[in-house]
């Protein structure tokens, strides 16, 4: 990646990638975490898919370094060494690149999303993942698209258990089964 600034509309504000040693790509931005754009539900979905089928493809991506700079002269520094981070972060600069608002958000969200199911046991009922995909009840993806990222660029997760309800309004969430078994999502219930 070149180190060309994406320059847009003045007023705006600027995402600038850098390449640097043995690869690895550092982005200063000015716009932090919490200020992120939301993002299509069906963005996000396409941006899951892509990063399983890069991993799939074993492309591990660069080591990449972000700076989100805020107005009153504060940052956040956050740095993608894991190697599926990379592999995510890497997925998603190929198919919508990530020098845009909206690209830095769908990367930032899908990551803050594999970080909240990785860690929240409340929300395994909402999703499926096997070794031929993964099924996501829409109710979690639209609350991953649009519920505001944290100063860290994660989830608040009592902010979107709080969201998610909003959007799952009618619908019975049940706890996952004790013995282990899968169900599909069908959208009603699980």
């Amino acid at each position: 990646m070149s180190g060309t600034p994406h320059t847009r509309r003045t007023g705006e504000r600027i995402i600038r990638a850098n390449g640097g040693p043995r690869g690895a790509i550092t982005y200063d931005i000015d716009l932090a975490p919490e200020d992120m754009p939301a993002v299509c539900k069906r963005d996000l979905e396409l941006a899951w898919y892509a990063a399983r089928d890069a991993a799939i493809a074993d492309q591990w991506d660069s080591v990449r370094a972000f700076r989100f700079n805020r107005p009153d002269g504060s940052h956040t520094d956050l740095a993608l060494a894991d190697r599926d981070a990379r592999c995510w972060a890497g997925a998603v600069d190929r198919t919508v690149g990530l020098t845009s608002p909206g690209g830095m958000s769908l990367c930032l969200r899908l990551l803050a999303l594999v970080d909240l199911l990785a860690r929240a046991a409340w929300a395994r009922p909402l999703f499926s993942l096997a070794r031929d995909g993964a099924e996501f009840h829409p109710a979690l993806l639209r609350a991953a698209a649009t519920h505001p990222l944290t100063q860290d660029a994660r989830f608040d997760e009592a902010g979107f258990r709080l969201r998610l309800k909003r959007f799952a309004t009618g619908f019975q969430l049940e706890p996952p089964p004790k013995d282990g078994a899968r169900h599909r999502l069908s959208g009603a219930s699980l």
